[in-house]
């Protein structure tokens, strides 16, 4: 059984690198309100991975599933598309 299961991929902003090989990365979607059918903006913060401490705070990134690494901590840093100004 070496099927490969599809992982969750996301994009982001990193708003915190103050840990050592972890970053908190907001990620941004809309979703259609069920009533009134405007587009609502909602976010969700993720801790990623990020092995070599390269995020750093602005920078846009892609983040992957990845297995549980603690007890928060279930994705890692794929790439960093933008880095900040």
């Amino acid at each position: 059984m070496t099927e490969k299961q599809n992982k969750k991929e996301l994009n982001g902003q990193v708003i915190s690198d103050k840990m050592d090989k972890s970053v908190v990365v907001r990620v941004e979607r809309f979703v259609k309100h069920s009533v009134y059918k405007k587009y609502i903006k909602r976010e969700k913060k993720y801790l990623a991975h990020d092995e070599n401490n390269e995020c750093h705070i602005g920078d846009q990134v892609n983040i992957i599933e990845t297995r549980p690494l603690s007890k928060n901590k279930y994705f890692r840093v794929k790439e960093i598309v933008r880095k900040a100004v």
